[in-house]
């Protein structure tokens, strides 16, 4: 018999009243000693920056010299140097008398207000030259009120002081700290953040990373599992909460656990009645157009495929678990090949996340037929899963396992309503997809491209960039697209991240070039990037990683002959 944790309810009772007594004062900070509080924050991330990255591969299972050590330098300290330069950004222009976002990112088109925010910055356009990224706003939000409504925590809505409660994140390191300031930044509240049992070693780094607002009473760190989240979640001095997981964490919460619990989701009756924001994942596709594609576009596009599914071994809420293939497209077998072999190429890991190897489990009982890759053949491939009622279709795995859908239509025009169509109708989840599309097809079948980004229900849509890049950048949204309920929460309600602090958001479209410099002049997509860093195959990812970071920190252009330096031999 297992027995019933025990919770230390005095500690957390101290711990919320210690936040109640500091909440007041949060409300009442000056937006320039917020500003000064975010500057000082970002020595702290590079003072820790390289032991977060190492405890985080110990924790996976490779050394801090490994390549696979790259995303964890991505999904910690840049990360979070990135959204505090973000919001830093945002908010000297506020100090400066001007509006948050500038009135000529403000736009409309086709009768649909759209904000330009990335670029945003010099350093952004010379870091990540020829991504840009896109908020589209709700229909019938207007310009004005897009330029109105902005960043109202600063331009005269009421504070509202209370105790914000952030359920940690297990998988991605920076998630947790970037929701922290999501919840101190944009709403003004302050924070407690219960750890996942799976990270809980990133505390010193967060508690050394937040020690000026933990000194002032705004923020606190607890360690725990679900009794403890449990009782804070259902804590009087309590206001609101964040959870980032899957819609099964949601429901626990909200509904319960016992007999009554689907009874009470029918009825509308929570067991908690609170303001309540999530991101709970999905099944995320990646969904390929056909066009005139080089063997050199397949080579790349594979590289880019397997880094959306293997980075963190899979254990991403936006992995790209199913890829979406034209049937009749001659290119479709070609792709598949290249992925084959950079799935053989990679170096050995293993899927550390807890449950990874039942839910392995489940996807190779149902495909006997799956191809294996790697030591302990923990890289699965299905290359052909049925349309409908799949384990791969239906469960988000979160794990090392990508299947193949093979949808019909000869051309563009007829692919393309039907991708989206099984994207909106079939996959669960709304967080985030990718569209891959040569800059040649989309030219030639403009209407038909254009229609399959508006149709994409999705927060972030990546075109010829991994969805999860939006996680990253800071000015973008980060959240599921609007329309989900607490009795059908899917991948969750509200947005968090927003640097710009926009309202009436309903999704991102994130750009990128579909092939790299200097190929990309011949391509259509020009720019100045090379293979990104954050693909699994950069041979100098680490390097160059380590050095954005230290830059992102503390900007400087001392410092870009080495990032440069490394980043073009990657």
């Amino acid at each position: 018999m297992t027995a019933t944790p025990t919770v230390d309810t005095a500690a957390l009772d101290r711990t919320v009243t210690e936040l109640r007594d500091g909440a007041e004062s949060w409300t009442r900070t000056p937006l320039a000693e917020r500003i000064a509080l975010l500057e000082r924050l970002l020595p702290r991330i590079a003072d820790r920056a390289a032991a977060m990255a190492a405890d985080a591969a110990a924790a996976k299972g490779y050394d801090a010299t490994s390549p696979w050590a790259a995303e964890d330098w991505i999904g910690a300290p840049w990360a979070l140097a990135q959204g505090t330069g973000a919001y830093l950004h945002v908010l000297r222009r506020i100090a400066a008398g001007k509006d948050p976002v500038e009135a000529r990112a403000v736009h409309e088109r086709d009768g649909r207000t759209l904000v330009d925010v990335f670029p945003a910055t010099g350093w952004d356009r010379l870091l990540l030259n020829g991504f840009t990224a896109q908020v589209w706003t709700r229909p019938g939000t207007t310009p004005r009120q897009v330029l109105d409504r902005a960043a109202g925590e600063y331009r005269g809505r009421p504070g509202r002081p209370g105790v914000a409660l952030v359920l940690g994140a297990g998988n991605v390191a920076a998630i947790t700290a970037l929701d922290i300031l999501h919840k101190l930044i944009v709403e003004g509240r302050v924070v407690v953040a219960k750890m996942n049992p799976v990270n809980a070693y990133l505390r010193p780094h967060f508690e050394h990373v937040f020690a000026e607002f933990r000194e002032r009473g705004w923020v606190r760190f607890v360690d725990g599992g679900a009794a403890e989240g449990a009782y804070l979640a259902g804590h009087e001095g309590v206001a609101e909460l964040h959870v980032t997981g899957s819609d099964r964490t949601h429901d626990a919460i909200v509904w319960g656990t016992d007999e009554q619990a689907e009874e009470r989701r029918r009825a509308d009756t929570p067991l908690l009645d609170k303001p309540f924001s999530t991101e709970l994942g999905g099944v995320s596709p990646c969904i390929v157009t056909p066009g005139p594609w080089s063997a050199a576009d397949f080579r790349y596009q594979a590289e880019h495929i397997v880094t959306s599914k293997m980075n963190n071994s899979g254990h991403n809420c936006v992995a790209s678990q199913i890829l979406v293939l034209p049937r009749d497209w001659d290119g479709s077998e070609r792709l598949l090949a290249e992925i084959r072999t950079v799935l053989g190429e990679l170096p050995p890991r293993t899927d550390y996340y807890p449950g990874a190897g039942g839910r392995l489990g489940a996807v190779l009982q149902e495909h006997p037929e799956a191809e294996t890759y790697g030591e302990g053949s923990c890289r699965v491939l299905v290359p052909d899963v049925p349309a409908e009622h799949d384990v791969l279709i239906t469960d988000e795995v979160f794990g090392s396992a990508l299947g193949v859908v093979r949808l019909p239509g000869a051309t563009v025009d007829e692919f393309l309503p039907a991708a989206v169509e099984f994207a909106n109708d079939t996959l669960p989840g709304t967080l985030g997809a990718t569209l891959l599309v040569h800059p040649t097809t989309r030219r030639a079948h403009r209407a038909a491209v254009d229609a399959a980004i508006a149709g994409l229900r999705y927060g972030t849509l990546g075109i010829n960039v991994w969805s999860a890049i939006g996680f990253l950048l800071g000015f973008t949204p980060w959240g599921a697209h609007p329309g989900h309920t607490r009795q059908d929460i899917g991948s969750g309600i509200g947005f968090v991240h927003n640097a710009f602090m926009l309202e009436d958001v309903q999704k991102t479209v994130l750009e990128a070039p579909f092939a790299p410099a200097p190929r990309g002049l011949f391509t259509g997509s020009p720019s100045l990037s090379p293979r990104p860093p954050y693909f699994v195959t950069n041979r100098t990812a680490l390097t160059t990683v380590e050095r954005l970071t230290r830059f992102t920190a503390a900007p400087s252009a001392a410092k870009l002959p080495g990032i440069f330096a490394s980043a073009l031999r990657g």
